[in-house]
């Protein structure tokens, strides 16, 4: 079966992307800020958040002092309270916005483009002197992820489910599920100085936000992932897995490299 033509796999405007958002900050918005932290003292910095998403990365770089713009392909998640500027823009056709920047920060968002090379490079280039590049991507290529199951075939079926989205689905969207081993080489052959690499990975029981991520993408990719070749029939089973506090995952591991222009 042809897979549905290459466009962005997660698109803002589906209902589920507010569950997507939500799950997303509860994983991972811990790890973001203590890595966001070691930069030292944001007060006063110009900080550039890149698919800011739901806005609760550029909301914690306001609240500590900073100046942030946030952008977003699709801004309509992003309040226009909360502290920082929002802008509509499109990393990928467009250039960046003005200015020599303090901090950039992206998180899961290079591994879906596949210019993510050149963008990189770009977004070394617009570092202020000292000024430092904040990447932050899944690593989908590591399996076994399931810990324990409740039932026989329960771990089979989410490994089929996550196989197909990662290996199949995704990549027709432009994913690269191996790019976040090759970030902390990227940015080195961009010219960046004092490249630092910290990966990090967690349990997921069902019901918590590693587990509802899922859900959330497969209520996103539903149509993607029948048309890879799987049924309603095991997509509503690992759905259910999903919020079974029997059933606990691994989540995917997260490379977050930090790279600073000399």
């Amino acid at each position: 079966m042809t897979l549905p033509a290459a466009r962005y796999a997660f698109d803002n405007d589906d209902p589920a992307a507010i569950d997507r958002h939500r799950c997303l900050s509860d994983m991972l918005d811990g790890h973001t800020t203590a890595r966001l932290s070691t930069l030292g003292a944001l007060a006063g910095r110009r900080c550039l958040e890149l698919g800011a998403g739901g806005g609760s990365i550029a909301g914690w770089l306001a609240r500590q002092g900073a100046h942030v713009l946030a952008t977003d392909l699709n801004v309509r998640h992003l309040p226009t309270d909360a502290g920082y500027r929002v802008l509509r823009h499109d990393l990928v056709t467009e250039p960046l916005p003005p200015g020599e920047w303090d901090v950039i920060h992206a998180r899961l968002l290079l591994l879906h483009l596949p210019q993510r090379e050149e963008i990189l490079r770009r977004l070394a280039g617009a570092l202020a002197p000292g000024g430092a590049l904040v990447l932050e991507e899944f690593a989908t290529t590591f399996r076994n992820a399931v810990l324990v199951a409740p039932g026989p075939g329960d771990a089979a079926a989410y490994d089929r489910y996550l196989d197909t989205l990662v290996e199949r689905v995704l990549p027709a969207h432009g994913n690269d599920p191996a790019w976040a081993r090759r970030v902390h080489a990227a940015m080195v052959e961009a010219g960046l100085a004092d490249v630092d690499t910290e990966v990090f990975a967690r349990s997921w029981a069902g019901g918590t936000a590693g587990a509802l991520l899922n859900a959330a993408n497969i209520a996103q990719q539903r149509a993607g992932l029948r048309a890879a070749g799987l049924t309603d029939a095991l997509l509503d089973r690992v759905t259910a897995l999903m919020s079974d506090p029997r059933m606990v995952i691994r989540s995917h591991l997260v490379y977050s490299t930090i790279g600073r222009r000399r």
